[in-house]
Parts: C-alpha cells; structure tokens; sequence
C-alpha cells in the first residue's frame, strides 16, 4: 500500500487536494469553517465544522462533483504571506483560525494560499493550479472531536485520496477493495473465529471455537519447533504482585500501559502486561552453573495491556492478548549462537507459513532521550552493536530505527503491513543485559566464581492474535489443510439416498484426527457447496451413486472449479500427508 504522507509528490498533491475538497466544500456549505487538513499514510482528511448540517454517505457524491467543477477551472495556488496581526484581523470571526494563529510566536509571518476564491492558511507546498488534483476520490466521513478533546465539539472529517493519473487512481481504488477483504476483522466475523462485546469490555477479545481451533493448533506447532531445540515450558500466573515488576522497573517505566493495580490483604497486585519478571524469578530458584546454559524457558502466555481506545484495531491490538514467549538465559560468549538461532527459526517459521512481505528492523535507543532506558552507555553501545553484527553474519537485510528499542535493552523486530496499512511487529528478538541485573541472576562459572548471565527475550509469533490476524489478511481467510478449524465437508447429493456413505467417510476421516463435518441438510446441492466456499472449508468431498458404487469420493478444493474423482483410500493418505506436512494453501 501507498504511504501519501512519506512520498513527498503525492503529499503535496495530496495537501493540494485537501484544499480542493475544502473549496468544494464551501460552495455547498457557505457556513463552513475548517479546522485542519494534514496528509495522512492513507491520503488526506479535513476537519469541518459545518453548524448544523451533517455529512451523510451520499453528500460525498456531491462534493466530488463540485471539487470536479474547481479542478477544471485550472486555478493558480498562489502563496502569500501576512503578519501575525492581520491574520488575526482577516479571520478574527473563525475561531478555528484564530486559534491556530494564536499558537503561533508574535512577529511571524503567516502563509496563506489561494485558489480563486478560496482562501486558507497553510505551509504548504502545493501543486501549481487545481487541475494537477483532479484525479481524486472521496473515500469516507466521520465525526472527529475538535483536538481531539471529547469535551470539545465533534468536527466533520472528510476522508480522500489523490494520485496523478486516472489508472493510478482506479489501480490504488482497487488494492483498497482488496484490503477491506483482507480486513482480519471482517474475517474473523465471517469465518466465526473471534468476537467482541461491549458488555465484556473494549478491546478484549473471546475466541469462538474456530478460533480456538487455530489457537490450538498453532501452539501446538510453535511448542514442537521449541521442544526440539531444547526449550522447556512452563506456565506462570496473570495476576502477580507489584512488588514483581517494582524490582524488574516495569511498574516505574510501563504503569500507564497497565490495567490499575488491585489492594487485597495489604499487598498490591496486578495483571500482568508480560511475563519476562516471572520467568527471572524461575532461573534465579536453582543454582546453575556455566554448562547449564543456555536454559531456554518457553511459555504460551496471557498478557493485559490498557491500550489507548483509539489504538486498538481487532485482535491486531487488543487488552487481551497471548504471546509465544521465551527466556533465553546465556553466557556472553554464547549470545550470538543464539540469537542466530532464534533468527533461523523465525525464518523458518515464516516459510513454514509462505510468508514474505516483511522486514527486519533493528530498534535503537534514542540518545537524545535516555531517561527512558535502563543501563549506561557503554552497555547499550555493546549490546546494540552485537545485535548489528549478528545481522551482518546472517546477511539479513534491515533497516534501523531509533527510539524503538525496549527500555531495557535493544531489539531485533520482524516488521509486517497488515491489510488496513499498519507497520506492526511480528516476531522480536530483545537483548537484556539489565533484567539480569536487577534480579541479581547469577551462574557459577568455570573458575568457580559467580557471574552475570544475559537473557534473550524472543517471540517468534510473537502475539498469537496479532499473528492470526496477519495470517488471516495474508491468505484471505484461505488456511491451510493443517491449520482450517474446518479441514473437510463431506456433502450427500441426495440427502436421503447417500447419506449412509457419507456419514462411513465422515467417520474414518474423524478417525484419523481430521476435522471432517457432514452436511447431509434438505438443501439443494448446489446450495450447500456454495456455503462451504463461502465458509472457505478447504476440502469439499461430494458423494453420489458412482463414489457409493465405487468407494470413491470426489474432491473439491477451495477456489478451485474443477473437481477430481479418487479412491476413498486415496484420499485419506494424502489428506493426512498434507496435514502431517503442513503444506501451504495454493
């Protein structure tokens, strides 16, 4: 997807735009008055306060038909600029304008562009005539408190988009239909995976049985891999005492990121936003000593965290969420085997799943700001710099970004786009040398004496919602055999003749571990198949009198026309290779 606001061309035609859409605007709506109007990774937005009237779905039509008739008109933009104090006398009746005027210093010049006869105050630059800004289109509305304050009144918001052809247009217009499809939110609900409610609570997801189906058997996957590198699993406890995270720093450096803390029995309490503090304390109750190492404690884990209302997207960026999460306890001379390590199985994991649109990210601390962060320079130096170097061994390609690293040491992330234009992280790999630290963790090493271990914080699907939500974008809701919660359909073409086979099939698929259900209901057959292509059950089976005669089935794969006739037998055996492969959906 496009980032309008990082592409300097399409900012300021898009800036442009936005200037158009108002002038349009208050040809329809004379009382107008504009708030501001920024270019946005999506396009652009106008903040309108339009009295009484209301922008309504079909009032869009209209404006576009007007921005039409300014853009052909061809009009100069033209900048000028005036003192802070006749700005103030030439819009002294607008307080939007007054008070963005008002936070400017006393003695600036303000600039103001003007395009026939609509005039507004802005920055710029623009494009040279309207024009350059007809290739436009109007994507939605919605109501916006003015700043952002819900004690200030709401604004109408105007959403567009431009670009400088006709075909870049229609071919951007299209990848967006494509995305509302992708949407994982969308999905989850037509595929009956997840749900939410208000009665339950913003932002806290609860997982239907399809989606508890994924869960399990993505958990399922993900332990395999670790087992047999030689993590262990454990679980720890959601609600911990203050006095946890009080020694770890979270509570210092994290608390507004937290649900409120809970006062029972003259201690205090909380749920947990991560599980890192748990898993030192586990290390720190046995003695270790140097040929122990690394331990790598593992753990499928909840985690609360009180995002902001306005930042939580689906199971993308929730309150509730559960993270594949890991420990890696090491000696320094052991960090880079492993972080190596973890790398290769992400890597592996995401072939696993046919993933390729991502990116590493290796997140920084920002020195200008370091009163956010634990630890010294010359901690932070080394660890970030073994991180880089790791990368470099491995010829993985990245990019680095400063003020992204955890307060507690530097990290490696694996960067997405979800289907709505979001950059999120995936997996993650965190260099610890301060938790270590402040819990005191010690081995006994070769000479006998005590040292300091380092921890690796790693995550390879990182939040298991979050993957499952790139997951679902990513394939359109089309899962592979092994991960379906629906894996096959097996549909009689008459209800009452075939039924009996039907159900024979349906059992010895159930038999041997594959999720198999029977649609044998009182509908046309035609009917019924649709259904399953709309549920997108990867497997449709159709018996009729020749799979009956035969014992033969007749397979129909989702989003596929053509149908092929098989051996029940046949069937069976490649149905379970499939699953025991974990081959990708085609």
């Amino acid at each position: 997807m496009i980032n309008f606001k990082e592409n300097e061309e399409l900012n300021t035609l898009n800036h442009s735009c936005a200037h158009l859409m108002a002038q349009a605007v208050k040809h329809l709506y004379p009382q107008a008055k504009f708030w501001v109007g920024p270019v946005v990774e999506e396009g652009f937005y106008y903040d309108i306060d339009l009295g009484d009237d209301v922008i309504r779905d079909d009032d869009l039509a209209k404006i576009e038909k007007e921005m039409k008739k300014c853009a052909k008109d061809a009009k100069k933009i033209v900048r000028h600029e005036i003192s802070r104090e006749e700005a103030l006398e030439q819009f002294k009746d607008d307080m939007y304008k007054v008070d963005l005027i008002e936070r400017m210093p006393e003695g600036t010049n303000i600039s103001m562009y003007t395009q026939g006869d609509f005039t507004d105050l802005c920055r710029g630059p623009h494009v040279d005539n309207t024009k350059m800004c007809r290739f436009f289109k109007l994507l939605k509305h919605s109501g916006a408190y003015w700043k952002g304050d819900k004690n200030n009144k709401v604004l109408q918001r105007i959403y567009g988009v431009c670009l400088p052809t006709q075909e870049e247009l229609d071919a951007h217009l299209a990848d967006l239909e494509d995305a509302k499809l992708r949407d994982h939110r969308k999905l989850g609900k037509d595929l009956q995976v997840f749900m939410f409610s208000e009665t339950v609570g913003s932002g806290l997801p609860m997982w239907l049985p399809n989606g508890l189906q994924m869960r399990r058997a993505l958990s399922d996957y993900i332990m395999d891999k670790e087992l047999a590198q030689g993590y262990v699993h454990v679980k720890t406890p959601v609600v911990v005492s203050t006095k946890l995270y009080k020694i770890s720093g979270h509570l210092a450096h994290y608390k507004d990121d937290m649900f409120p803390i809970m006062e029972r029995d003259n201690d205090e309490y909380c749920l947990r936003p991560m599980n890192c503090p748990e898993h030192m304390v586990m290390f720190k109750s046995t003695l270790h000593s140097y040929r122990d190492l690394p331990v790598r404690i593992a753990e499928i884990a909840d985690d609360f965290r009180f995002e902001a209302g306005g930042a939580l997207t689906g199971i993308e960026r929730s309150r509730a969420f559960t993270q594949n999460d890991s420990h890696l306890f090491c000696r320094p001379d052991q960090i880079a085997d492993e972080i190596k390590s973890v790398t290769k199985l992400i890597l592996d994991v995401y072939h696993d799943f046919g993933f390729e649109n991502y990116s590493f990210r290796l997140s920084l601390r920002d020195p200008e700001n370091s009163e956010k962060y634990f630890g010294n320079d010359d901690l932070w130096t080394r660890s970030e710099a073994e991180l880089r170097e790791v990368l470099k061994e491995m010829d993985v390609p990245f990019y680095e970004a400063i003020g992204e690293a955890a307060f507690y040491g530097p990290k490696i992330d694996v960067q997405v786009r979800s289907a709505l234009g979001h950059d999120v992280t995936l997996s993650t790999i965190q260099l610890d040398y301060q938790l270590p630290e402040r819990f005191e963790l010690e081995y006994v090493d070769r000479d006998g004496s005590k040292a300091r271990p380092v921890v690796i914080h790693r995550a390879i699907l990182g939040s298991i919602d979050r993957f499952i939500a790139f997951l679902l974008e990513e394939t359109k809701g089309n899962l592979p055999l092994w991960l379906a919660p629906r894996q096959v359909v097996v549909i009689p073409v008459s209800p009452e003749a075939h039924t009996a086979y039907a159900e024979e099939v349906a059992a010895m698929l159930k038999q041997r571990g594959v999720r198999t259900e029977l649609d044998n209901r009182n509908e046309k057959l035609g009917y019924r198949i649709r259904e399953a292509q709309t549920n997108k059950i990867p497997v449709e089976i159709v018996v009729g009198d020749g799979e009956v005669s035969e014992r033969a089935v007749t397979v129909r794969r989702y989003g596929k026309k053509e149908a092929v006739k098989m051996s029940l037998e046949d069937f069976i055996a490649a149905a379970l290779d499939e699953i025991a492969t974990k081959k990708n959906a085609e």
